[in-house]
């Protein structure tokens, strides 16, 4: 069995920071393409961050320069970092892999379960 457990949500201040955590864990063979993902109450999940096996990012524009996501892939776990943080990064933050496991032929993506973020005063 192949999880994804997300951590280090919480209530921040405005301008605040928090960090996240993604840890993968059970029959995998190789982790390819990760990414944070977040949805506000009321609108379709988004994109936040991604990052390559090989460490190339990719992010929200609406992120850039406050956010950093980054992954150590001999613990196979993946971060978000995020500073100056506004009311409007409130939502459920989710993680997603891509794959290969030994159970199944091929990549597979997977989700964890999310963890809730909320900037208010």
């Amino acid at each position: 069995q192949v999880q994804l457990v997300e951590s280090g949500g919480g209530l921040v201040q405005p301008g605040g920071s928090l960090r996240l955590s993604c840890a993968a864990s059970g029959s995998i063979i190789s982790i390819n393409d990760m990414g944070w993902y977040r949805q506000a109450p009321g609108k379709q999940r988004a994109l936040v961050a991604t990052i390559t096996s090989g460490g190339s990012t990719n992010y929200a524009d609406s992120v850039k320069g406050r956010f950093t996501i980054s992954r150590d892939n001999a613990k196979n776990t993946m971060y978000l970092q995020m500073n100056k943080m506004k009311p409007e990064d409130t939502a459920v933050y989710y993680c997603n892999a891509l794959m290969s496991v030994y159970t199944t032929r091929g990549l597979v993506g997977y989700w964890g379960q999310g963890t809730q973020v909320t900037v208010s005063s």
